[in-house]
């Protein structure tokens, strides 16, 4: 058998298995309200938390990093890819999360990645050596296949219960006595599945008890959690006191692409001679940089855009509630709608879209079988008529297939 035959039967097999990824192609600019198929629908599937995607500032911002700084720059940084805004973008992220430097990566998985195989499979000017990371059991994808890029030989990698502070502690004390050079702590910020917060308090207190660094994804959190926007640190108390901040810039920020890791000056700086998704990738184009440099000053000076998001998130939240939907408890715009099985996410996913919503199921493997959900994600750019569109359709929708 080819591997063409072997590819086709292994489509066929996820197709029946209904872990198949459809996609559903958008006929216009990302925003509350997009056109699908010739139809205006409600946008509740993208990461666009702020609505800075199709925002006329960020959109003027990213023309004119074209008009000054061209396309690209067709080089990676260390060569001629550096061009003075992408320092000055650094500059404001380590502000913005009160982080001593920040790095620049094409994506955060890219950062994710770049980080863990950095860090752990140096010597350092050790013959011998063993580090230890401590890794929440729900983190991304990234997280996962960064520690995975760490040497097996070297690396000592634990999974804690998700949330589960106890459980981490009780590896942490087992561990006391072994001579690990580095203890790692791996966490999100926000769980991007479920929509949970990670235990920051209580991390960061247990991380200095151990002496270990603090890991932190805050993808889903940067420009979202907290009364500004800093992320979970600010939400949790603890803004500033984060070893090591991953993010970004793909979501809340614009959604065009790239993503960063700030932390000490010296871990920047060790970064960038060591990191291979860095060293080895070109750098972010103008208009991107431009275009979140122009986003994270919107976010500094106008508190209003995250007064609006969590408005939004409160009010759908409690609305979709009453209409007799079970909902994972929270906060965050991350708002799943338990359906349990993987057909009826699917189907009432198709059904929503004809009824003018466009949202997404997620299902085994993503998620544990059993518990198939529909990701609510609620963003700024959606108006309160928006909303009552939305919760119109998800009422007509539940009835219809029994779930309300």
């Amino acid at each position: 058998m080819n591997y063409v035959d072997l590819l086709t039967a292994e489509l066929s097999r996820i197709q029946d298995a209904n872990t198949f990824k459809r996609e559903t192609p958008l006929e216009s600019a990302q925003g509350g309200v997009v056109t699908v198929n010739g139809k205006q629908v409600v946008m509740l599937a993208a990461n666009n938390y702020l609505g800075m995607s199709n925002h006329p500032v960020v959109r003027k911002a990213a023309i004119e990093g074209i008009k000054k700084y061209g396309y690209g720059v067709a080089s990676v940084r260390f060569i001629c890819g550096t061009q003075t805004i992408h320092l000055e973008l650094e500059k404001k992220i380590s502000r913005f999360l009160g982080m001593e430097d920040t790095i620049l990566f094409s994506s955060c998985f890219a950062a994710n990645e770049g980080f863990f195989a950095s860090i752990t499979n140096e010597k350092l000017g050790l013959a011998e050596y063993q580090d230890a990371i401590y890794t929440d059991k729900l983190n991304h994808a990234s997280i996962i296949d960064g520690i995975r890029l760490c040497k097996s030989e070297t690396t000592d990698k634990k999974i804690y219960n998700h949330a589960d502070v106890a459980h981490l502690e009780q590896l942490l004390e087992a561990d006391k006595d072994k001579n690990f050079r580095m203890r790692i702590i791996a966490t999100d910020g926000v769980f991007s599945m479920e929509g949970d917060i990670a235990p920051l308090a209580k991390l960061v207190e247990i991380a200095h008890r151990y002496q270990a660094i603090l890991f932190v994804d805050d993808s889903h959190a940067v420009g979202v959690c907290g009364k500004r926007g800093r992320g979970t640190p600010e939400a949790c108390g603890v803004h500033g006191k984060i070893d090591v901040m991953t993010g970004t810039l793909g979501k809340a920020i614009g959604g065009a692409a790239g993503g960063y890791i700030s932390g000490k000056k010296e871990l920047v700086a060790y970064l960038r001679q060591k990191s291979r998704p860095y060293t080895f990738s070109n750098s972010l184009p103008p208009a991107i940089v431009c275009a979140c440099m122009a986003a994270f000053d919107l976010l500094t000076k106008d508190l209003s855009i995250v007064r609006k998001l969590q408005d939004n998130t409160a009010y759908f939240r409690k609305e979709i509630k009453a209409l007799g939907f079970t909902i994972l408890d929270g906060t965050h715009p991350i708002v799943p709608i338990m359906l349990g099985e993987a057909s009826l996410a699917q189907d009432m996913s198709a059904a929503l879209l004809k009824a003018g919503v466009y949202i997404k199921g997620l299902w085994f493997p993503v998620v544990p079988k059993g518990e198939a959900r529909l990701r609510t994600q609620i963003s700024a750019a959606l108006s309160k008529k928006d909303i009552d569109r939305a919760l119109n359709a998800f009422e007509h929708v539940g009835k219809k297939f029994n779930v309300i």
